[in-house]
């Protein structure tokens, strides 16, 4: 039944019944209406209009709860889906939305997936430039302050040597661009090994005291997979040392179930609502491409949790 005719049964319902009981009913209205008669009319209606809403809730309700989903659904959180009640035109749009939000995920998913991939192709090509343009030449600068500074005399020689020492914490850093733009270690040594530099890295340059927690009997994953664990890892700690003011960052690795659980929290300032920024959707993202969830917590006084649960076969 459509829901025109459902409406319109409704109504004939209500409407029927209240025509029975003012032929059945020994009930006159005099002319004018006296009091008691206005007071039963009265009553009447409030009965019918009551009824009315009541059985016109009941009938649309599905609608309603398709409206609520729509304004809360979340491609960046898949599978959210409303349950095919109803009948007629009403299970067909419930229908329809649920099978439309399952191609927006698709799309969405795919779309990411080449985004996320030709980022990381940038980030290679960016990495190996740095490399071997800017890195090599100021490798080429240091050797000529070298030469100059062992040939040149006081106090020509200090200058050269603070120069050598400027140019040098220089190119330092531009091999620390390198390693965050292109984890080399990850692919040539794996998981633990990255992780483990990311934390010392992040100990040495942020301040921060970070405690690892790796098991060392995880299942062995795809390289994309150690790619997504890095790269979470990598943004978690960064929105630590730039927002959380955070003295102390625990991140562990373990395996529970069928699944490796990435956890990073710290004892920063939490906000009592984890704030959906860039860096918080581009995580979610980057979990959606190995299916994995992604989970933020933020309580005020106790930190924020970043956890990323990954199946695995």
């Amino acid at each position: 039944m459509s829901l025109f005719w459902r409406i319109f049964a409704l109504n004939a319902v209500v409407l029927g019944i209240a025509t029975a009981l003012l032929l059945l009913a020994p009930v006159t209205v005099s002319v004018p209406v006296v009091l008691t008669e206005a007071i039963i009319l009265v009553s009447g209606l409030a009965v019918m209009l009551v009824a009315n809403a009541a059985l016109l809730r009941i009938g649309l309700a599905p609608l309603g709860r398709l409206t609520r989903l729509m304004t809360t659904v979340d491609l960046l959180r898949p599978g959210q889906r409303l349950p095919e009640q109803g009948h007629g035109e009403t299970a067909e749009l419930i229908r329809t939305f649920n099978a439309m939000v399952e191609r927006l995920e698709h799309e969405r998913a795919t779309s990411s997936a080449r985004v996320l991939v030709g980022q990381e192709a940038e980030r290679r090509r960016i990495a190996q430039e740095l490399h071997d343009e800017v890195g090599q030449s100021m490798t080429a600068i240091l050797l000529v302050l070298k030469r100059a500074a062992d040939d040149a005399d006081e106090p020509l020689r200090g200058e050269l040597r603070q120069v050598q020492e400027i140019t040098r914490g220089s190119l330092d850093e531009v091999r620390r661009v390198v390693r965050r733009l292109r984890p080399g270690v990850l692919e040539d040594l794996g998981l633990i090994s990255a992780m483990t530099s990311l934390t010392t890295e992040f100990t040495t340059h942020a301040g921060l005291r970070v405690v690892r927690r790796f098991d060392p009997g995880l299942p062995a994953l795809d390289p994309q997979t150690e790619l997504v664990l890095y790269r979470v890892a990598q943004e978690a700690l960064t929105n630590t040392a730039r927002h959380a003011e955070a003295g102390r960052v625990e991140v562990s690795l373990h395996r529970v179930g069928g699944h490796v659980v990435l956890d990073v929290s710290d004892d920063g300032r939490g906000s009592g609502v984890a704030r959906e920024g860039a860096g918080i959707r581009g995580m979610r993202e980057r979990a959606l491409l190995i299916g994995a969830t992604l989970d933020v917590t933020s309580e005020p006084d106790a930190g924020t949790q970043v956890r990323l649960t990954v199946p695995v076969l």
